[in-house]
């Protein structure tokens, strides 16, 4: 799905979003197509989720955008210290 479906099919939420198809320019990630795993009503509830997925699927391109954004550009940062291990 298009952005703009999205926020017209969960109008006022939270959406937790997998990117099916992105592109990077200049630092920025454009998210083309994204499917819609979950929606919630707070940001917590979002962010829990997140962790969650995140947890069960690591390589998936996962996102927490409310639908009132217009857009979903996604400014890319890079880490470039040393990661510990849970």
């Amino acid at each position: 799905m298009k952005w703009v479906e999205i926020a017209e099919s969960h109008p006022s939420r939270f959406v937790l979003v997998e990117a099916l198809k992105a592109s990077s320019n200049d630092r920025v990630r454009l998210l083309e197509e994204m499917a819609v795993i979950q929606d919630y009503e707070n940001p917590q509830e979002a962010w829990n989720g997140y962790k969650q997925f995140h947890k069960l699927h690591p390589s998936r391109e996962l996102y927490v955008f409310h639908t009132s954004r217009n857009d979903v550009e996604v400014v890319e940062e890079f880490f470039s210290g040393v990661r510990q291990q849970t």
